[in-house]
C-alpha cells in the first residue's frame, strides 16, 4: 500500500508567517506615520471604479474613515496570519483587502502608469499573487498549519474530556492507541508558537526604522528636508497643511505663488562636487514618482510647475494629464540661434501653459549682443495665447528687455543671498553657458533687488535656496521679502506640505517688502 504524502506543514506555516509580517510591517509603519494618508493611492485610480475611489479621496471625512480601516485591518490581518490566530478569517479577509488594493490600481498594460508598477507584469503583481495565497491558506485544513488555533482546539478537547493540559490519563485497557489523545506536549506548543522567535527580528526592524539607532547612524544622516540641516523623521502631510499658498497671475493665467521646479525630477541637482547625486535623483524621481509628487503639489495649492522642454517630459506631463493630473506647465524652452522658434512652439503644442526663454541661453545670447534673437522670438510668439517671458542669471538680461520695450510678460530671474556655506566671495565671473561656479546663479542679489523695484512685470525668483544651501524658511523670506511676485523651487514629495507651510508663514510676516505684488 502505497503511504499517504505527509502535508508540508513547515512550508505552509512559513508562508503565512511571512504574509503576516508584510501586513503587520505595512500597518506599523502607516500608524506610526502621523503623515501618510491612501489620498495619493486613491486619486490615481484610472480603473472602472476609478470615479468611486476619487471621491473617496476628495471627502475628507471618508478619506480619514479609510484611512482608519486600511490601517487597523492590516495590523489585524497581520497579527492573526503572523501568530496563526483565527487563522481562516485572517486569510480571507486580507484577501478582500487586497482584491481591493488590485481593483484600485491593477498592472493592466495601458491602464494604469502603462504597466510600470513594481513588481507588475502584465496582468500580475504582488497584490494577485498574495490574494491566490491567502485564498489557498484559507482552504488549507486547520491541521496543517502550526498556530495558535490548533493550540486553543486542543486545549478545548482536553478540557472537554477531563485531561489537564500537558498530562496523559493512564488507560484502563490494556492495549491503547495514544495516537488518537489530544496530547499538548511541549513539542506540540512549540511548534505551535513557531511564530514568536520571528517576531523578535520583526520588532528590531520597526524600531529601527523608527529612531532605534546607534549614535552613528542618528549623528552621520543627513536630512534631505533641506539640504545640510539636523536630521528628522517627521515630514508633514497634508493633514497639516496651514493653507493653500495664495495665487498671483501672469497674464491671463493664474499661478500660485510657490511653484514647484524641474531640476530635481530631470536630475540636475545643481549638487556641486558631488556627482553622485543626479544619477540618484533620476533613480528615484521615476515616472509614477513625478505623478506622485504633482498629485500631492495640486492637493496642497501648488497649481504649476516649471518643467524643461525635451521629449521625455512631454511625456511625462502629457501621460499625468491623461491620468486625470491638472497641474500648469510653465515651459523653460531651448530656442537656437538658428531656429528660434521650434522648441518653444513644440511646447505649446504640447500643452504648455506659458513659456520662456532658459536662463543660460538669454545670458549667452546677451553676451553676444544678438538682441535680434531675442526680438525674433518675442514678435513670434507674442499674442500667440500664452505668456511669454524672458529668464537669465545676470540681471543685465532684465534691463536689456526693459531698455528696448520688449513686450514680455514675466521673468525668470535668481534671487538668493550670499550667505550660505559654500560662498566664495572672490571667485570669478565665469563664461556663460556653465553651472560649474557656485556662485554662478545669483551674483548681484542687491543690485537685483534695486532694479526689480521699478520693473512692472511679474518676477518669477528661481535658485532661491541657492540649489540647496539654504534652507526654505531663509530663502523664501528673502525672495518675497526683496520683491519677487512667486517662487520656483525643486521639492521632493516629502517637502511638499513643509514648504507650503514656510510659505504662508513667510508671507504674513515680510514688512520689509515695498514692491507691490505683481
Amino acid at each position: 500500500m502505497t503511504k499517504p504524502l505527509k502535508p508540508p506543514i513547515w512550508l505552509f506555516t512559513l508562508i503565512r508567517i511571512l504574509i503576516g509580517w508584510h501586513f503587520l510591517y505595512e500597518g506599523l509603519v502607516k500608524l506610526l506615520n502621523p503623515n501618510w494618508s491612501s489620498a495619493l493611492y486613491l486619486l490615481e485610480s484610472t480603473w472602472i471604479f476609478s470615479e468611486f475611489f476619487k471621491s473617496i479621496a476628495l471627502n475628507p471625512n471618508l478619506l480619514a474613515i479609510v484611512n482608519f480601516l486600511n490601517i487597523w485591518g492590516l495590523l489585524l490581518i497581520g497579527c492573526g496570519l503572523f501568530f496563526g490566530l483565527l487563522t481562516r478569517i485572517s486569510a480571507i479577509s486580507g484577501a478582500a483587502l487586497l482584491l481591493l488594493y488590485y481593483v484600485a490600481q491593477p498592472p493592466f498594460t495601458g491602464i494604469i502608469l502603462s504597466g510600470n508598477v513594481e513588481g507588475s507584469y502584465l496582468w500580475v503583481n504582488k497584490n494577485l499573487i498574495e490574494f491566490v495565497t491567502l485564498i489557498l491558506l484559507f482552504r488549507l485544513p486547520q491541521k496543517w498549519l502550526f498556530s495558535i488555533d490548533n493550540l486553543l482546539v486542543e486545549w478545548k478537547k482536553d478540557k472537554k474530556e477531563g485531561k489537564r493540559t500537558g498530562a496523559i490519563e493512564v488507560p484502563q485497557n490494556d492495549n491503547p492507541v495514544f495516537s488518537d489523545l489530544p496530547v499538548l506536549d511541549r513539542r506540540r506548543v512549540i511548534k505551535n508558537l513557531v511564530s514568536i522567535p520571528i517576531l523578535g527580528g520583526f520588532s528590531y526592524a520597526i524600531l529601527k526604522n523608527f529612531g532605534y539607532e546607534s549614535y552613528e547612524e542618528k549623528s552621520l544622516k543627513i536630512d534631505g528636508t533641506s539640504s545640510a540641516s539636523v536630521k528628522t523623521r517627521n515630514f508633514a502631510g497634508l493633514s497639516e497643511l496651514k493653507e493653500k499658498p495664495p495665487m498671483g497671475k501672469i497674464g491671463n493665467l493664474e499661478v500660485s505663488r510657490l511653484i514647484c521646479g524641474g531640476n530635481l525630477i530631470a536630475g540636475f541637482a545643481h549638487s556641486r562636487d558631488l556627482i553622485y547625486v543626479s544619477r540618484l535623483l533620476k533613480t528615484y524621481f521615476t515616472n509614477e514618482k513625478i505623478w506622485e509628487t504633482f498629485r500631492l503639489c495640486e492637493a496642497a495649492g501648488i497649481n504649476s510647475a516649471i518643467v524643461r522642454t525635451a521629449s521625455d517630459t512631454i511625456k511625462v506631463m502629457n501621460r499625468y494629464w491623461k491620468l486625470g493630473g491638472n497641474i500648469q506647465w510653465l515651459a523653460q524652452t531651448y530656442p537656437k540661434d538658428d531656429d528660434v522658434i521650434t522648441n518653444s512652439q513644440w511646447a505649446i503644442d504640447s500643452g504648455a501653459s506659458a513659456v520662456y526663454i532658459q536662463g543660460n541661453i538669454a545670458d549667452r545670447w546677451l553676451a553676444a549682443g544678438r538682441l535680434d534673437l531675442f526680438e525674433k522670438w518675442i514678435n513670434h510668439f507674442q499674442g500667440k495665447g500664452v505668456p511669454i517671458g524672458i529668464g537669465g542669471h545676470e540681471l543685465d538680461v532684465v534691463k536689456a528687455m526693459e531698455e528696448n520695450n520688449f513686450p514680455v510678460d514675466f521673468y525668470m530671474k535668481t534671487l538668493h543671498p550670499n550667505n550660505y556655506w559654500s560662498y566664495q566671495s572672490d571667485e570669478p565671473k565665469p563664461a556663460v553657458n556653465t553651472n560649474s561656479k557656485d556662485n554662478y546663479w545669483s551674483r548681484t542679489p542687491n543690485e537685483t533687488i534695486d532694479y526689480m523695484k521699478n520693473v512692472d512685470k511679474p518676477w518669477i525668483a528661481f535658485k532661491t535656496l541657492a540649489a540647496g544651501a539654504l534652507k526654505p524658511k531663509e530663502g523664501f523670506k528673502y525672495a518675497f521679502e526683496n520683491g519677487a511676485d512667486f517662487a520656483c523651487v525643486g521639492m521632493f514629495d516629502y517637502q511638499v506640505v513643509e514648504d507650503c507651510n514656510i510659505l504662508a508663514d513667510t508671507l504674513k510676516n515680510i514688512p520689509g517688502r515695498t514692491r507691490k505684488f505683481f
